[in-house]
């Protein structure tokens, strides 16, 4: 078995392994191209999300700087858009659906590292071989979902559809669709409802209107 696969089962991989540094070179190689490039160079940024992720839906914008560790292992919808900051730390496969929206500095981080220190250190491979390990936990992030500014999602969490997280929060556990969740661990607030459309704010709907 490759040492990616293992990532994918949910078993103990090791990071530095070659293979799986020569993945995480290519994504950090892209990740800083992309980051210095000038947000008018529209062309040049799309030709290097395609490089780097496992997909990348239409109409989609990175403001940048961004990092992604492995970059394949993400898979982006249509309309996503994210803010300054975006770090995804994709070691386990992430999905991001359609329409959502990321504010500045939002974190994805799927590894996690034992808790005891000795075996955070090193522990024995599949080979017999003394190496650091870690395992990784997918995330799943659904449609039309606003991670605010600051948001912490960890390994092995899914956020349904319509959600919002508030700023600042730190993501550890499932977000059922259609709530407002916030804090550090998140918790759901309470749901979303048609009671928080802008049409019962009409000071500041103003001269706007909204879309029937």
């Amino acid at each position: 078995m490759k040492e990616e696969e293992r990532i994918f089962q949910g078993k103990l991989f090791a990071p530095s392994h070659p293979d799986l540094k020569a993945i995480k070179r290519n994504a950090h190689n892209l990740s800083r191209y992309y980051s210095d490039t000038y947000e008018n160079q529209e062309e040049e940024r799309n030709s290097i999300l395609e490089k780097l992720l496992g997909r990348l839906g239409k109409n989609c914008y990175m403001q940048g700087p961004i990092f992604f560790h492995y970059g394949r292992h993400t898979e982006i919808g249509d309309h996503f858009f994210a803010n300054y900051n975006l770090t995804v730390q994709d070691d386990a496969k992430i999905t991001i659906g359609n329409d959502t929206l990321f504010g500045p500095n939002v974190t994805i981080a799927t590894p996690i590292h034992p808790f005891i220190a000795s075996e955070r250190k090193q522990m024995i491979n599949q080979n017999g071989e003394i190496k650091p390990l870690c395992y990784a936990k997918p995330v799943t992030i659904g449609n039309n979902v606003w991670l605010a500014a600051n948001v912490t999602v960890c390994g092995g969490v899914t956020i349904g559809d319509n959600c919002v997280v508030g700023a600042g929060s730190v993501v550890t556990r499932d977000i059922p669709a259609n709530s407002f969740a916030a804090g550090v661990p998140c918790k759901v607030i309470r749901p979303i409802t048609d009671a928080d459309s802008m049409r019962f704010k009409p000071e500041i709907l103003a001269d706007c209107q909204i879309i029937e």
